[in-house]
């Protein structure tokens, strides 16, 4: 059988579990790519090597890669992707898996992914003024 590729892996898992768009699928394993990229670039113990990343890695990448991508937007269109939990990226990393397009180490489980950060504190504190500005007195 012939290898498929990942739009035709995508749109097989999309049937079965219609929870999440083919771009939700998309965006992780780009934020995928782009945290194991700046993973490379912080910690040069980790260059130049194949690179598993953990759970907790992986949703701070995603976090970054969407506040890169998307600005204050971020959260707004990962809900139009019907994702808006951290669970969701697990969820969506564990079908790839089942894939074979992701793979796991004996370590990684989808609790992993669970309430890690809230989108809420993730996606919109960041855009939030730092302080109350006190009203101006006549």
């Amino acid at each position: 059988m012939q290898d498929l590729d990942f739009n035709e892996v995508v749109t097989l898992i999309c049937k079965e579990d219609p929870r999440f768009s083919k771009s939700a699928y998309g965006f992780v394993r780009q934020g995928l790519d782009f945290t194991v990229k700046e993973l490379k670039k912080s910690d040069a113990s980790r260059a130049g090597k194949s690179l598993h990343v953990t759970g907790e890695e992986l949703l701070m990448g995603l976090r970054a890669f969407a506040l890169d991508q998307f600005g204050p937007m971020a959260r707004t269109v990962l809900a139009e992707w019907g994702v808006s939990t951290c669970g969701h990226f697990g969820d969506i990393v564990f079908n790839l898996i089942e894939y074979n397009v992701f793979s796991q180490n004996a370590q990684d489980q989808r609790a992993d992914f669970v309430e890690f950060y809230t989108f809420e504190e993730a996606f919109d504190s960041p855009f939030q003024p730092k302080e109350q500005r006190q009203p101006r007195l006549a």
